[in-house]
């Protein structure tokens, strides 16, 4: 390895701003912020969002959807056996998810 070309790579506090968690984790990222950890001083960086807060990884993720795309997904996809076949239920709806009335 060649001696000058890479960045520092040492231990750095992150910490959530929107959750409060904070975890030592090896980063190139330097701060001016720094706070002592088990005897060790460390870089502080502040993330807005993170694993610990975000909504997909907590579980309140919410699936906006006012057209009705999910459900009409669902309801085309429903009758889908493991091997592809359609059962006579999916062919009915078919027509109505492709927005062609069966009238016309």
């Amino acid at each position: 390895m060649k001696m000058g070309v890479h960045p520092d790579y040492h231990k750095v506090l992150f910490v959530d701003s929107s959750s409060g968690q904070e975890w030592v984790a090896f980063s190139t990222q330097n701060t001016s912020e720094k706070r002592e950890v088990d005897g060790v001083e460390m870089s502080v960086v502040k993330l807005d969002i993170s694993s610990h807060s975000h909504p997909f990884w907590t579980g309140q993720a919410r699936t906006m959807d006012t057209e009705g795309r999910i459900d009409r997904f669902k309801r085309r996809w429903a009758g889908r056996t493991k091997k592809g076949k359609e059962t006579p239920k999916e062919t009915a709806d078919a027509a109505d998810v492709s927005g062609v009335s069966k009238e016309s």
